[in-house]
């Protein structure tokens, strides 16, 4: 009878911290600053031209612009360098569940050199391998920001607890979600450089993971790498600066990421 009693008291303990664990409740937020580094595919580059012309750039290659001596350089301007934040919400009493808001910001460089160029250049029709150059052909970067926004189900459990300091050490944390991009692109079309405006460009989806380390009760370090997919539908905003002209292309990436961060509790100390 004992054995049996013991047995459905551990059952009944399980069954009810699966479902605190499941159960909505608002239990606190986070909030990380941290920088980035990340690696981009090939990209076929689509341009419509205001004269006519249309043509693509086929396997374009693109590196980061990390910029990191900033943070020495000008070390109050601290959004710089390729920078991420995240701000999230804890949904469950166990903290083991989280909506997040993320924001990305990357830097894209098309990288100068020859690529196969088709289409319709200069009211000609064309496929034969070009120099890319700002002066001679054309350059496009997305310096100003990749910038894309986030929107996250996060999950977040314990792998190493102090049982002495009766808090986590170590944790792991993974998230996917998707969001929309909001870049300020620089294009140059044979000497001519035009700066676009912040603009609502396309869509991005995204997986991430990675661990906390906690050296203190609420503060955290996040190390963590992430994957994604990127397609702007609209990379030059419609205004009188960009002449008429349009462009449009997708990548995936690879993104590592170092973090800080703290926890804030919402839960309200019970009464005695």
């Amino acid at each position: 009878m004992i054995p049996f009693l013991i047995c459905a008291g551990t059952l009944n303990l399980k069954a009810q911290e699966s479902l605190d664990e499941k159960r909505f409740e608002l239990a606190g937020m986070y909030l990380q600053w941290g920088y980035n580094l990340e690696w981009y595919t090939k990209s076929d580059l689509h341009f419509k031209m205001a004269n006519g012309d249309k043509f693509t750039v086929h396997d374009a290659k693109a590196k980061q612009r990390p910029d990191f001596d900033a943070i020495y350089k000008y070390p109050f301007e601290i959004s710089v360098p390729q920078y991420n934040y995240r701000m999230g919400f804890y949904i469950n009493k166990k903290k083991t569940m989280a909506i997040e808001v993320n924001f990305d910001h990357m830097k894209y460089v098309v990288v100068d050199g020859h690529a196969r160029v088709s289409g319709i250049l200069d009211g000609k029709e064309i496929d034969e391998d070009m120099v890319l150059d700002p002066e001679a052909f054309l350059h496009i970067e997305h310096t100003d920001g990749v910038n894309l926004f986030h929107f996250n189900f996060v999950k977040h459990d314990k792998l190493l607890f102090s049982e002495i300091k009766n808090r986590n050490l170590l944790t792991y944390v993974w998230k996917a979600g998707a969001g929309f991009n909001v870049p300020r692109t620089d294009f140059t079309f044979r000497g001519d450089r035009l700066n676009n405006k912040f603009h609502l460009a396309g869509f991005n989806i995204g997986a991430e993971g990675g661990v906390r380390y906690y050296p203190a009760k609420t503060f955290f370090f996040e190390f963590a790498a992430k994957v994604g997919y990127v397609n702007y539908l609209n990379v030059l905003a419609d205004t009188e600066t960009t002449k008429g002209n349009r462009a449009n292309h997708d990548f995936g990436y690879v993104e590592m990421m170092l973090t800080m961060g703290g926890d804030i509790n919402f839960n309200k100390k019970r009464k005695k």
